[in-house]
């Protein structure tokens, strides 16, 4: 089961000494959740050289999951002198009895950087919004809210560092997040961020045929509302973009106009009628749902059972779609090349960011940002092999049922360099990549760990997967490998984790699940060798 913090639970451990807030629940009262919060933080002070101690070093407790044996994982946040460490979230493993078993994270040293600036917040503003390569292409770029000094220990060595967020949209349409990090003792740059996570590329559904949805009558009428997965709502973006207004403020933003019908049928199966579209998005959207529930045991995409909303029809002729940390977003495609961009593995793609946005919090660049990435492509191709819709038979094809020109999408986890970007093997370069591109390594991962390395045909599409080392990996199957992903992604990984670091992941995940001498467990040792990661 999971247990999720409403409250911050703050311990400091420094110089050998323990402070704690205990969290209570809205009636004031005490429960476990608290007493797992505290006793976690305790057993923490009892381990020093794993908490990696620090003058004014805190520690929140934002989440906990315990197992059906009774071990726990308490997932916490750091900060220092009361800034927020980037990078330096960690997750505390006891064992039924309370027994420790060790720290998963990122940080690697204790922090010993002085936490006060000699560049001004205004300075760092400025520097941000200069014109550089990581801006190209982003139109009305400009700052939005106050700096915020942090400790970004997720660009190599620790450094205190404002981060400026800046809003806009891309050429393509897509709105822009963008949040940069200027080192407040240089004032160099020391990283950006988008954080608009994307899936790129380009009733009666347009996709899966005639599928069972969930719909709530009002008065007469019925709207794109499931009572069932948290008032999950499917609205018309009438091919209107948020406005820059929205961006910065925060107010004034649309959500898109609901769509309503006098019976209990929605769309056409034809793109003419614009509810077609609107049944896929809210069908991916309840499969995912639902995957993520009865596979995994997490209770929507929050884990507290609310649902995500879907706004549909998103600008005019916009290549993409969009997870913006509260909602999914698809564009039409250009009816050309690309059609709407609602298939049900993008559904399953876009709302599994924000699963990991509320679990390991891969931050989105570099190794982590790959990661997210193929998180999204794994748990999207998933979802599609969860929902077995005869009318999109489930592949390792991302995106291939809106790709008007091939149908072959525009990302495979079989072969990722097929795309001529995504490398299918590790390497020193793999951090520097675009993140929809660093995925292909651990989508290659996975693929080579559920269905083996050589050909095979799957959905109807030819596989062949090769491997970096000219070894033969034999899958564990699908049912084993996704259960080992989420495990390492809800229990082991932490927002910094890189390709190395999610193999020490999933190993222990496949101990876990399936024990330290089991076949599941050398499968993943031998997958990861395959694709160069060691």
């Amino acid at each position: 089961m999971r247990t999720t913090l409403g409250l911050a639970a703050a311990a400091a451990l420094a110089a050998g000494t323990l402070g704690l807030q205990t969290p209570t629940s809205a009636s004031g009262s005490a429960d476990r959740r608290p007493d797992l919060a505290t006793s976690a933080v305790q057993a923490l002070q009892h381990h020093p050289v794993a908490a990696l101690p620090s003058a004014e070093q805190e520690f929140h407790v934002v989440d906990t999951v315990v197992d059906r044996d009774g071990s726990t994982h308490v997932r916490m946040d750091r900060t220092v002198a009361g800034l927020p460490v980037l990078g330096g979230d960690l997750v505390v493993h006891r064992g039924p009895n309370a027994g420790w078993r060790g720290v998963s994270q990122t940080l690697r040293v204790p922090l010993t950087l002085s936490t006060k600036p000699t560049v001004a917040k205004l300075a760092a503003k400025n520097r941000a919004q200069r014109p550089a390569a990581a801006t190209d292409g982003i139109r009305n770029l400009r700052a939005a809210g106050a700096p915020r000094l942090v400790v970004d220990a997720l660009a190599g060595t620790p450094r205190l560092a404002w981060e400026i967020t800046t809003l806009g949209r891309h050429t393509d349409g897509t709105p822009s997040r963008l949040a940069t990090y200027v080192d407040a003792r240089s004032g160099s740059v020391l990283r950006r961020e988008e954080q608009i996570q994307t899936a790129d590329g380009s009733g009666q559904s347009l996709y899966s045929g005639t599928v069972a949805i969930q719909v709530t009558q009002s008065g007469s009428t019925y709207t794109l509302t499931d009572p069932t997965r948290g008032s999950s709502k499917t609205t018309d973006m009438q091919n209107k973009e948020d406005s820059i207004f929205c961006q910065i403020f925060g107010s004034g933003c649309s959500n898109g106009v609901a769509y309503s019908s006098p019976d209990t049928s929605f769309g056409t199966g034809s793109n003419a009628n614009r509810e077609s579209a609107a049944v896929d998005a809210h069908y991916g959207g309840a499969v995912t749902f639902d995957y993520f529930k009865l596979v995994h045991g997490r209770n929507g995409i929050f884990g507290n059972g609310t649902g995500a909303p879907s706004r549909v029809h998103y600008g005019s002729g916009y290549v993409n779609a969009f997870w913006d940390g509260t909602k999914m977003t698809y564009g039409d495609g250009d009816g050309t090349e690309f059609g709407p961009l609602v298939s049900l593995d993008v559904a399953g793609h876009e709302m599994s960011h924000g699963v990991t946005e509320n679990t390991a919090g891969l931050t989105y660049s570099g190794e982590s940002g790959g990661l997210n990435e193929a998180t999204s492509d794994i748990f999207g191709t998933m979802v599609e092999f969860y929902a077995a819709n005869a009318n999109d038979p489930a592949d390792y094809l991302i995106g291939e049922e809106f790709d008007l020109a091939s149908h072959s999408g525009f990302r495979r986890m079989d072969n990722p360099i097929a795309d001529g970007s995504s490398p299918n093997c590790w390497s020193s370069n793999t951090k520097n990549l675009d993140v929809h591109y660093s995925s292909g390594v651990g989508n290659h991962f996975f693929y080579l760990l559920a269905e083996g390395s050589g050909a095979k045909t799957i959905g109807g599409t030819a596989h062949n997967s090769p491997t970096c080392n000219g070894s033969t990996v034999t899958g564990i199957g699908r049912d084993a490998a996704q259960k080992i992903w989420f495990r390492a992604l809800d229990v082991y990984m932490t927002s910094g984790t890189t390709y190395a670091q999610a193999r020490t992941a999933t190993l222990n995940a496949a101990t876990d699940l399936y024990g330290a001498a089991s076949t599941q467990r050398s499968a993943v040792a031998a997958a990861w060798s395959a694709v160069s990661v060691s």
